[in-house]
């Protein structure tokens, strides 16, 4: 006899015979046989990967038969084992990484006076049958590989940036940072009539919201490619990954029908009141846009599903008889009826953040139409006047 795929010669039981035992169960069975005394018939496992406890499962804790030698499995057979005998659906396939951590989690579901101990764990989809941590789990920990891309462009060619950022981390903080990276970019627009005036931004925030929460709960995981948002003067187009679901279509969708992806997960945000029932976040984000000409598109490939929300202010900003004027010329405004002012002033009078109202002033430093003194706390605006 030989040493080869399903034989294996030891001349004495030691620690590591543990790895040959793994191998053979990962891959076709086979036989450990000190030739004198033992021998120990291993049968293909049907529950694989198994893996060496102290290592756990990734490659130096996963091993494979590879000819007449026992080899660490590389993360794709890992993954590959696991959906052979997990099925199709990523959320509860058993996460490679079993190392997580929750620090968002729960702090979320403590502001929410929700448990979230390992009864909760367990009820929610964070673990399998074999207490595991799913990739559910990895979805919504620290250790969540899955990113989401923003950038701010400032032409249509996406060549000239302005401004772009990737968030990585727990889902839940994900959807915190970039909703307020877009909203640094939803700027306050006003329009006078009589005596009062009338404010509103270029996004509606509840469609920027729902369209965030859907890229988020509906996206296809088992993909490694980043969700993309991109930021131009007129739009917002969120990219995230995966199609509509077999059967479906993108009219089925606009009619409020759903069928949930990642099952679990809207589950988990439904219980932290993030979502309120599936099919109705595109209704919202369409009746945001109720008054408006130029309405949300959506656009669905075999891999990927686009929405685009157009900027509400875009078209009237360029059109003087309209009444309405840009936050630039309120500041100009504000200037002129002030000798000087603080950039605190400029963010109770648009009601945007300081980085937004940061961002407005250097501008219009730069282009010599304010000019400032002192430094700090001190620093103070105003316009030359002749």
């Amino acid at each position: 006899m030989q040493e080869d795929e399903s034989t294996e010669f030891k001349e004495s039981v030691v620690d590591g015979i543990k790895k040959e035992v793994v191998s053979f169960a990962n891959t076709r069975g086979g036989t450990l046989d000190d030739r004198q005394i033992l021998a120990i018939h291993v049968e293909e496992g049907t529950n694989k990967p198994y893996y060496l406890a102290k290592n756990g499962l990734k490659p130096s804790g996963v091993f494979v038969r590879q000819g007449a030698s026992s080899v660490p499995a590389s993360e794709e057979q890992i993954r590959r084992m696991i959906r052979e005998t997990g099925g199709d659906c990523f959320e509860k396939m058993r996460s490679l990484n079993q190392s997580l951590t929750f620090d968002s989690a729960e702090k979320l579901f403590k502001s929410q006076n929700l448990d979230f101990g390992d009864t909760q764990k367990r009820t929610l989809g964070l673990y399998d049958d074999a207490g595991l941590f799913t990739n559910t789990a990895l979805l919504i920990s620290e250790q969540n590989p899955f990113t989401i891309k923003c950038a701010v462009f400032s032409n249509e060619e996406q060549t000239e940036f302005k401004d772009r950022k990737e968030v990585s981390g727990s889902l839940f903080a994900q959807l915190s940072e970039v909703y307020n990276y877009i909203d640094r970019y939803n700027n306050l627009n006003s329009k006078f009539e009589g005596l009062h005036r009338i404010d509103s931004r270029d996004y509606p925030e509840s469609a920027i919201r729902e369209a965030l929460l859907n890229s988020l709960v509906h996206r296809d995981y088992s993909y490694s490619a980043s969700t993309l948002i991109s930021i131009y003067s007129d739009r917002i187009e969120i990219v995230s990954i995966g199609g509509l679901l077999q059967w479906f279509s993108l009219e089925d969708v606009k009619m409020g029908l759903s069928v949930c992806r990642n099952k679990n997960l809207a589950d988990i945000f439904y219980r932290l009141t993030l979502i309120e029932s599936y099919g109705t976040g595109l209704r919202k984000i369409m009746n945001s846009y109720s008054s408006c000409e130029k309405k949300p598109e959506m656009l669905v490939t075999q891999n990927a599903f686009k929405i685009i929300l157009p900027n509400k202010n875009s078209a009237v900003q360029k059109t003087a008889e309209s009444g309405f004027i840009t936050n630039e010329e309120l500041i100009l405004r504000y200037a002129g009826a002030h000798e000087s002012f603080s950039r605190p002033e400029i963010d109770a009078l648009l009601k945007t953040s300081p980085a937004t109202s940061n961002r407005m002033l250097k501008k219009l430093l730069a282009e010599n139409k304010l000019l400032a003194r002192g430094n700090g706390k001190a620093l103070r605006y105003f316009i030359e006047r002749r």
